[in-house]
C-alpha cells in the first residue's frame, strides 16, 4: 500500500508526544533546525507520558522490599506491580516469569546462563550480537541466512531434524531485524522448535516497539526487551516466560535479594537458600524507576492503540520507502525481498559514498541524526553487502575514500514520535546530497566521519 493510501486511513495516528521534539541543533552551513531524531532503533526518546509518570514518582523513591517506612512499601509496590503490567502486555501466560534486567543484551546472557546442561542452542547469523553471543558456554549451531521467511522455518527444522532429541535445546531468534526492519516468522519458527523437542527465546527489542507481542498467540517459551527502545529511560530490560530453567539455575548474580535465607555452616562456609520466583536473578537494589518507566510505556503504547501506531508507522515506512526509490544511487537492503512486512528500520548504501560520510553529512547540514556502521550485526549486514568476511570494515569507520565501496551501511529508524517533516526532510536531503554532494568537507577523527573545521 502505498504511502498516500495508509495516510487516507482513517486509524492513522497523531505521532505521539515524546521528549526532544522542540530540540534545536547548529548546521555547519549556518543557522539552526529542530533536531530530526530518526535513530530509534539505537534508543527511542522517551514518551513524554514516561517522563511525567517518573517525575510524578520521583519524591516517593525509596528502597525496594523489605524496608518499613511508607516510601519503602510503596516504592515496592510499584516495582512488582510494574511487573503485572509488563506481564499484561506481553499476554504472557500463567505461571510465567517476569525479570527485570539491565537490557535485552542482559536478559540474553542471563537465560544463556539458566541452560541446563548439555543444551543445544541453533540461532542464525542474521542476529543481533545480542542473541548471536551469548551462548559461547553451550554447543551452538549457526544457520545461513534464510533468503525467505518460508526458508527459514525449513532451515531450522532441517537442523533440528538431526539433534539428539533426548536433550536440551534452545532456538534464538530476532522478532524483527535491527538492520532491515523485516518480520520474522516467529510463530511458524515456535511451531517447528516445540515440534522437535526445542524451546525458543524471541529477541523482541525491534519488535515490541512497533508492534503487539502476544507471548501465547506466537506460543514462544520467552521473550526479551529493553526499555530504551520502548521509549522508557533509564537502563532497564526484561526477560519474561518460563519458570521452570529460571528457578533451576543458579542465581545470575549472588547476593541480597537472590537469597532467601543464609548460615553459617561449623566448617566456616554458608549454605545459602535462593528465591525460586523471578527475585533469584535480580540481586542488589533494583532499578526501581527503570522498571516503573518501561511499566508507563507499555500502559501508554496500549493504551494509544496498536492499530492506529502500526497504521502510522507504516505510512511513514511508504513515504521513505517512495522516495529512496526515486534516488537512483540508492540501494535498500533486503533479506527477505522488497515486499516483506517491515516495522520502521530501514538501512541502505548510496553508491559513490562511503556510508560514515552521507550519514556525517545529514547530521552536519541537515540536522538528522541516523546510524551508520555494521549495526551490532555484522554477519548480517556482510551477508547483505555482499562482502568477504575478510574485508577490513568496522562500525562507524569511514576508512574508505569516497567513490570506493563502503563496508558500511546507514539506517534510518522512526516509530510513535516521528513526525511527517522529519521523515520528509530525510528523503528531501537523501536526494539533494545524491544528486549535489555534500556541501561541507569532512575527515576522519577518532574513527568517526566529522566536519573539517580547520
Amino acid at each position: 500500500m502505498s504511502a498516500a493510501a495508509v495516510a487516507a486511513d482513517q486509524s492513522v495516528c497523531a505521532p505521539l508526544p515524546v521528549l526532544g521534539r522542540d530540540v534545536t541543533v547548529p548546521l555547519v552551513t549556518g543557522g539552526e533546525v529542530t533536531y530530526a531524531a530518526l535513530d530509534y532503533a539505537a534508543s527511542a526518546p522517551a514518551l513524554q507520558r514516561v517522563w511525567d509518570d517518573v517525575a510524578a514518582y520521583a519524591p516517593y523513591y525509596g528502597s525496594v522490599h523489605r524496608g518499613a517506612g511508607y516510601l519503602s512499601q510503596l516504592s515496592t509496590d510499584l516495582f512488582e506491580n510494574s511487573r503485572t503490567v509488563v506481564a499484561e502486555f506481553l499476554d504472557c501466560r500463567d505461571g510465567d516469569q517476569v525479570v527485570f534486567t539491565r537490557s535485552t543484551t542482559d536478559s540474553l546472557n542471563l537465560l544463556a546462563r539458566a541452560l541446563p546442561a548439555g543444551c543445544e542452542v541453533f540461532v542464525f547469523e542474521t542476529e543481533h550480537h545480542a542473541s548471536l553471543l551469548p551462548w559461547q558456554d553451550a554447543r551452538v549451531t549457526f544457520l545461513d541466512a534464510p533468503p525467505t521467511p518460508a526458508r527459514a522455518v525449513e532451515t531450522l527444522e532441517r537442523a533440528l531434524a538431526v539433534r539428539d532429541p533426548r536433550g536440551p535445546a534452545l532456538v534464538c531468534v530476532t522478532g524483527a531485524s535491527n538492520v532491515t526492519g523485516e518480520l520474522w516468522p516467529v510463530r511458524e519458527l515456535a511451531a517447528a522448535a516445540h515440534a522437535h523437542g526445542a524451546r525458543i527465546v524471541l529477541d523482541a527489542a525491534q519488535l515490541a516497539p512497533h508492534h503487539p507481542v502476544s507471548v501465547k498467540e506466537l506460543d514462544v517459551d520467552w521473550v526479551a526487551f529493553s526499555g530504551h527502545k520502548l521509549y522508557a529511560p533509564f537502563g532497564s530490560g526484561v526477560l519474561a516466560g518460563r519458570a521452570d530453567w529460571l528457578s533451576e539455575a543458579d542465581p545470575y548474580l549472588a547476593g541480597g535479594g537472590a537469597s532467601r535465607k543464609v548460615a553459617r555452616r561449623t566448617d566456616g562456609g554458608v549454605d545459602v537458600e535462593w528465591h525460586t520466583t523471578a527475585a533469584r536473578h535480580e540481586a542488589g537494589s533494583p532499578n526501581v524507576i527503570g522498571v516503573y518507566a518501561i511499566a508507563s510505556a507499555c500502559k501508554a503504547l496500549s493504551e494509544a492503540g496498536f492499530d492506529g501506531l502500526v497504521a502510522r508507522e507504516q505510512y511513514l515506512v511508504g513515504k521513505v520507502r517512495e522516495g529512496l526509490a526515486e534516488v537512483p544511487e540508492v540501494r535498500v537492503l533486503s533479506l527477505f525481498g522488497d515486499e516483506a512486512p517491515r516495522v520502521g528500520v530501514l538501512s541502505f548504501v548510496v553508491r559513490g559514498w562511503n556510508s560514515s560520510h552521507f550519514a556525517a553529512a545529514l547530521s552536519a547540514e541537515y540536522g538528522i541524526g541516523v546510524r551508520d556502521g555494521l549495526f551490532c550485526a555484522h554477519p548480517l549486514v556482510r551477508t547483505l553487502l555482499g562482502s568477504d568476511p575478510q574485508d577490513v570494515g568496522e562500525c562507524g569507520a569511514p576508512e574508505a575514500a569516497p567513490g570506493e565501496k563502503s563496508l558500511n551501511a546507514i539506517r534510518v529508524s522512526f516509530g510513535a514520535g516521528t513526525p511527517d517533516e522529519h521523515v520528509d526532510r530525510f528523503v528531501r536531503a537523501v536526494k539533494e546530497l545524491a544528486r549535489d554532494g555534500a556541501k561541507w568537507n569532512y575527515r576522519t577523527e577518532d574513527g568517526r566521519c566529522v566536519p573539517d573545521r580547520g
